[in-house]
């Protein structure tokens, strides 16, 4: 089975051409990144050691575990090269989220303008990260269409963090789990 959905969003055309051209022609002195929130990331602990996979037999999962809690991981991609700037936190709301700018605002030098490609989550929309938004002119939304997530490249590399990292992994606390994605983070940058 496939499923899709197309987007009712009004504006659809004009934020896929505004992204889409961010892609295609990023502007002079500015960095794009790609940011999103991969949340409730389950620190799963399996009962059984996972069976590797050998010739003409898959790998072997146990369906049962042990949960451990869960981390929110805060992610920005740069469409220029490909390098992720991250950080977990424990929670999933705006105050997490106005951190995060304010630590992308500090790793971009400060002769570049940012451009921040994000989804329509209220968290991006909050008053007080509007008002953060105001006082750091530098930084430009730039939002996807309703329904259009999958107009963020960051959502590839959830995809391949997800698929390479957690998916199949034991983890045997929060903080387990989070030195896998900070690992995994680290040799992708590499």
């Amino acid at each position: 089975a496939k499923t899709f959905k197309l987007s009712t969003d009004p504006l659809f055309v004009e934020k896929v051409r505004d992204i889409v051209g961010l892609y295609l022609n990023p502007p002079d002195h500015a960095v794009v990144l790609c940011v999103d929130e991969k949340s409730q990331i389950q620190a799963l602990e399996r009962t059984q050691p996972v069976l590797p996979m050998g010739f003409g037999y898959i790998d072997g999962i146990t369906h049962d575990y042990k949960r451990h809690g869960t981390t929110t991981l805060f992610a920005a991609l740069d469409v220029a090269n490909g390098q992720v700037l991250a950080q977990c936190k424990a929670r999933h709301r705006h105050q997490e989220f106005l951190a995060f700018l304010k630590r992308i605002d500090a790793a971009v030098p400060a002769g570049l303008d940012v451009h921040l490609i994000v989804d329509n989550y209220a968290t991006h929309k909050h008053p007080k990260v509007n008002a953060w938004l105001a006082k750091n002119p530098r930084v430009t939304m730039h939002f996807t269409p309703t329904s259009g997530s999958w107009l963020n490249m960051v959502e590839i590399f959830f995809g391949i963090i997800t698929r390479q990292a957690i998916r199949r992994g034991s983890f045997t606390s929060v903080k387990d789990l989070i030195n896998a994605i900070e690992t995994f983070i680290d040799a992708w940058n590499d």
